[in-house]
C-alpha cells in the first residue's frame, strides 16, 4: 500500500488505515498525471494538466450509447441516449473542477455511463469557467441550461452533479423550485456552503486530492472579491429556505473537507419538511468518481448514484437503507 505522507503530530489527518490499498493506488495515479502543486500553475496550466488527468481515466462509452453536441443560446451542451430506448426521464449533469476546470470531456463517460445504466437521457451542460467568467456566469448557464432541457425533453428532470456542479445542481433547485416540480436531485461530494475552519474543513484540511489551499483558491477566483456571504446562487447552504426542494441525495467522501456539506444540506432539507438522504462513502476521497472502475467502494458508491437516479427519474420510493444495501 502507498500511503500518504501524514504529519499526525502538528494536527494532520492520518489516512494510512483510514483509506484501503484501491484507493491509494487510484491516489497514486491522480497525482502522477495532476500533481499535488497543479494549483500553483496558472489557469491555462492547470487546465492542459486537468485535461490530461481525465484522459488517462476516460471510459470508452457503453455500447448503444451515442452523444450529440448543440447549444442552448452560447451555452454547449452535450446529449446522451441510449439506442433502442424511449427515454422515462432526463438527467441535466453539471461537471466538477472547482468552478475553474473542466468541460464536456472531463465528464463525459460518467454522463454516458449513466445513460446506459438508467435508459435515461442525460445532457451536460459546458457552463462557463473563472476567471474569465466570475459569478454568476456558470449559475446563469446552468439555468438557461435547465430551462431548455425542461422544454425540449418534457420527461421527469433530475438534476446531478459533482463537486463544483453540483453547487450548480443545488443553486438551479433553489431557484426554480417555485415553478418546476423537479423528480430529484442527486449531488455527489458536493461544494455548497462558504469556507470553514471547522468539522471536516479542519479535520481534512489536507486530505489527499483536495485541500483548503486549492478550496480557498477556487473560491477567491470564482467570486472574483464580491461579497458572496449572502447568495445562495454562490452557495446554497447561506439560503433561509429550503422548502420545496425535490427529493435528494447527497453523497460524501469521508475523507473530504466537504464532507461536513452533505450533511448539513440534508439536515436543512429534512428540518423543512423535504427528503433527503445523505450517505457518507467511508474511506473516499474528493474525485472518487473516476475510480469507479478500479476501486471498489468507488464502484458501490457509483451503483449507489445510478440507483438514485434512476429511482427519481422513475418517481419510487427511496430509502437510505436501500442505497446502503447496494454492493456490486
Amino acid at each position: 500500500m502507498v500511503a500518504k505522507a501524514v504529519n499526525v503530530a502538528k494536527g494532520e489527518t492520518d489516512y494510512s488505515t483510514r483509506i484501503d490499498a484501491e484507493t491509494w493506488d487510484f491516489i497514486r495515479k491522480v497525482e502522477i498525471h495532476y500533481p499535488p502543486d497543479t494549483v500553483d500553475l496558472d489557469v491555462s496550466g492547470q487546465r492542459a494538466v486537468y485535461n490530461t488527468m481525465c484522459g488517462a481515466f476516460r471510459q470508452a462509452y457503453p455500447t448503444g450509447v451515442t452523444a450529440k453536441d448543440c447549444h442552448v443560446g452560447d451555452v454547449p451542451l452535450r446529449c446522451y441516449q441510449r439506442q433502442g430506448t424511449n427515454a422515462d426521464a432526463v438527467v441535466l449533469y453539471c461537471h466538477g473542477g472547482g468552478f475553474v476546470v473542466g468541460g464536456l470531456d472531463s465528464h463525459d463517460d460518467v454522463c454516458a455511463e449513466i445513460c446506459d445504466q438508467t435508459g435515461f437521457a442525460v445532457v451536460s451542460v459546458d457552463y462557463r469557467l473563472s476567471p474569465e467568467y466570475a459569478h454568476p456566469a456558470a449559475y446563469d448557464d446552468c439555468v438557461a441550461a435547465f430551462h431548455w432541457v425542461r422544454d425540449h425533453y418534457n420527461l421527469p428532470l433530475v438534476l446531478a452533479g459533482d463537486s463544483a456542479g453540483a453547487n450548480l445542481a443545488a443553486a438551479v433547485a433553489h431557484t426554480v423550485r417555485t415553478v418546476t416540480a423537479l423528480a430529484g436531485m442527486v449531488l455527489i461530494y458536493p461544494s455548497l456552503g462558504p469556507l470553514k475552519s471547522t468539522g471536516s474543513y479542519a479535520v481534512h484540511a489536507h486530505a489527499p486530492l483536495l485541500s483548503i489551499d486549492e478550496m480557498e483558491f477556487y473560491e477567491a477566483i470564482r467570486s472574483n472579491g464580491a461579497d458572496t456571504t449572502s447568495d445562495a446562487t454562490f452557495a446554497p447552504l447561506v439560503d433561509n429556505d429550503f422548502s420545496g426542494l425535490p427529493p435528494t441525495v447527497a453523497i460524501s467522501a469521508e475523507c473530504d473537507p466537504l464532507c461536513d456539506d452533505s450533511e448539513e444540506y440534508c439536515a436543512a432539507i429534512q428540518s423543512a419538511a423535504g427528503s433527503a438522504i445523505w450517505i457518507n462513502e467511508a474511506g473516499l476521497v474528493h474525485g472518487y468518481l473516476r475510480a469507479r472502475h478500479t476501486v471498489k467502494r468507488a464502484r458501490d458508491s457509483f451503483s449507489r448514484v445510478v440507483a438514485a437516479i434512476d429511482a427519481f427519474g422513475h418517481r419510487r420510493d427511496l430509502t437510505r437503507s436501500d442505497l446502503l444495501n447496494i454492493s456490486v
